[in-house]
């Protein structure tokens, strides 16, 4: 089984990697970028010069790329080769309406095409160790499970088409909700003379205790921005929750508060920092 890859960024270099790594057959890979398609090459995938190229040469298209028009250019741009032998996986952070759309126009081809967007971040996905939510029928996702597994420890179908991208979109409100409430509290306590470190252990002995605070606090009192994930990234994916939350007629008043906050940090320039800068917004 022949496997391709589109969009080689920051989490799809290191979700193809363990793909080359571990499967048995050519995997091939396309980026508009040429250094990060070259990059992979050297460690063993094959480089195609566009994604019809790829398209046409594999079984199994996996796509990981930024923003919803982005999915809809590869699948739009790649429908005149697919047929019933092929299979499609958009593991990027969509929004879920959008994919719904995508999976419908792919399967009228007879291809099969699952939702399957992942979350933690870029160590995770070195490690091979992401959680992976999966959208569309229970036929394609047994199928295409084994593949998945070569990026994440834990693969959950979520339920029909657009299902695995309603999840992600949950997770990571959750997450930017979580992160909100440290980052105030945080602010709260340095303002009464509570060091950033004193405060993390302090959480850890109660019920407030959180995988965000306990990954990211040395990097929040180091100041250390660097990106795992960016501001911008998540930016997206609280507005898409907004989105989404308005289509269903649903009122969230603690995410627009984050989204607040996320809007003030893209404003600052703070974009292409880890997302946990958004501290430097609540201390101000």
């Amino acid at each position: 089984m022949k496997i391709g890859f589109i969009g080689l960024g920051i989490m799809g270099e290191s979700m193809c990697e363990n793909i080359v790594k571990k499967h048995d057959d050519t995997v091939y890979v396309f980026d508009f970028v040429k250094e990060k398609a070259d990059l992979l090459a050297a460690k063993g995938a094959v480089a195609c010069r566009d994604s019809v190229e790829l398209a046409k040469v594999s079984d199994v298209i996996i796509s990981m790329v930024p923003k919803s028009e982005h999915s809809k250019a590869v699948y739009t741009g790649i429908l005149e080769v697919l047929d019933s032998t092929k299979t499609c996986i958009d593991m990027s952070t969509i929004d879920p309406s959008v994919s719904v759309k995508i999976a419908e126009m792919v399967k009228k081809t007879g291809a099969g095409f699952i939702d399957a967007p992942v979350v933690k971040s870029k160590p995770a996905a070195v490690a091979g160790k992401l959680g992976i939510y999966v959208g569309g029928d229970e036929e394609t996702y047994e199928r295409m499970r084994p593949i998945l597994l070569y990026m994440g420890e834990n693969v959950k179908h979520m339920g029909e088409n657009g299902k695995g991208l309603v999840m992600k979109i949950c997770h990571n409100a959750l997450v930017s909700q979580i992160q909100n409430g440290v980052n105030e509290t945080i602010a709260l306590a340095a303002r009464n003379g509570i060091s950033l470190m004193d405060y993390g252990e302090a959480v850890s002995y109660g019920g407030g205790q959180n995988f965000y605070l306990d990954s990211k606090k040395a990097f929040l009192d180091a100041e250390d921005y660097t990106t795992a994930f960016s501001v911008e990234n998540m930016a997206k994916d609280v507005s898409i929750c907004m989105k989404l939350a308005d289509e269903c007629g649903f009122s969230m008043p603690g995410e627009q508060a984050v989204w607040g906050v996320y809007e003030k940090a893209m404003e600052a320039g703070y974009g292409n920092e880890d997302f946990c800068a958004t501290i430097k917004i609540v201390k101000r």
